[in-house]
């Protein structure tokens, strides 16, 4: 017995402890690879993201968007180990702050979703036509200006939840998969609105027509008729102008203020005296430029003789005159140089009668004689007074 010890290098109770310790070190080693393997699966799945109260806004319009069936990973962590490696530390930070509770409210993410997580799904060369059938839209001209997914896209997932201030602290408790369908219902927040597109074609100077977005060129039917534009369109606009407004404000090169609430009072200052004045129809159609091409042009009832039947014509309806001209040229609304104070100066329409004040007696003067002009110009007075 003692020959065949000398051949071992150790006694056999050694030995097995030996193979007991390093059985036990590769289970520990299994074991904690293993949970690791877990944990890292269990915290990039969705749900992992609800049970921090903090992402229960989050979370819920998720569950209740159209991208419910991608998981937040697959937007929210970029592709490669790197990327992956990143997210995961920035977690234990988050965790950090959660814990010591010195995260900032509303919580937004740290950088856009980058286009290339969108495009593991869709293929943006061929999106052309949005699912109405009417809205034109190229994705592969936008990609080609550099416009990211997420300019136009941005509450495809969450509808604006940050923006629209929802995510404090005290509102963590009172969101449920109903408060996510109802965030997420209005379209205003989870699709790309009419407005977004007229911005950022002005800003890059492309063409706002409607025919560039739309294939039905998007004209109602009533102004398709034959006499819209010369007996109904004001009647129309002068019943319910904030509907006109909806469209015709995108058409305006000048920015329209006051239109979008008509019972907002515009104020101004007029003689340092503060006045109200209500915003119409006429306003309108001298404010927006589309309107002005129009209203800019001479009429055919502004004739040769309209000049001497103009003022019984005016005192029949003259709100109907301001839709061109200005009483006197007060603003830069209207483009139109002729105002009523071209010819009609303010002293001559004051309360008490020019014609009392007048330094000379005008009694039985009933039009202009040899006697005024030796004080007045001729080729002045005969302007107006012929």
């Amino acid at each position: 017995m003692d020959e065949e010890y000398k051949d071992q290098t150790s006694p056999p109770r050694t030995r097995y402890k030996v193979y007991k310790y390093l059985t036990v070190a590769l289970l520990f080693i299994v074991v904690f690879f293993s949970l690791g393997l877990i944990g890292v699966e269990t915290t990039s799945s969705s749900s992992f993201c609800s049970s921090c109260h903090e992402m229960k806004p989050e979370f819920y319009t998720w569950k209740a968007s159209t991208h419910s069936e991608v998981e937040c990973v697959k937007c929210h962590i970029g592709s490669g180990t790197e990327e992956y490696a990143k997210a995961k530390a920035n977690g234990l930070m988050q965790l950090y702050k959660k814990a010591t509770q010195t995260y900032t409210a509303p919580i937004r993410m740290p950088k856009e979703i980058p286009d290339s997580a969108c495009e593991s799904c869709h293929d943006v060369s061929k999106r052309e036509v949005t699912a109405s059938g009417d809205i034109i839209i190229p994705h592969d001209k936008h990609k080609n200006k550099d416009i990211e997914c997420i300019q136009c896209h941005n509450g495809i997932a969450h509808g604006k939840i940050a923006d629209r201030k929802m995510t404090f602290q005290n509102d963590y408790e009172k969101w449920d998969s109903k408060t996510g369908t109802s965030a997420m219902g209005d379209f205003k927040f989870t699709r790309p609105d009419m407005d977004t597109c007229i911005d950022c074609h002005k800003a890059r100077k492309v063409t706002t027509e409607c025919s560039a977005c739309h294939t039905t060129g998007m004209v109602p039917k009533s102004h398709k008729k034959a006499d819209f534009k010369t007996k109904t369109h004001g009647k129309q606009a002068a019943e319910n102008l904030k509907k006109c407004n909806q469209c015709h404000s995108d058409m305006s090169k000048e920015p329209l203020v006051g239109y979008d609430d008509l019972s907002v009072i515009e104020s101004f200052l007029n003689n340092d005296q503060v006045q109200a004045k209500q915003k119409n129809h006429y306003n309108y159609a001298k404010e927006n430029t589309f309107c002005a091409d129009c209203h800019n042009k001479r009429p055919t009832s502004h004739d040769s003789n309209f000049y001497n039947n103009h003022g019984a014509i005016a005192n029949k309806n003259q709100a109907s005159c301001q839709a061109c001209h200005e009483v006197k040229k007060s603003s830069a609304s209207s483009r139109n140089q002729v105002t009523c104070s071209s010819c009609h100066p303010s002293k001559h329409s004051q309360k008490t009668s020019w014609k009392e004040t007048h330094p000379i007696s005008l009694e039985g003067v009933t039009k202009p004689s040899a006697k005024c002009y030796t004080c007045h110009a001729k080729v002045s007075c005969e302007k107006c007074h012929k």
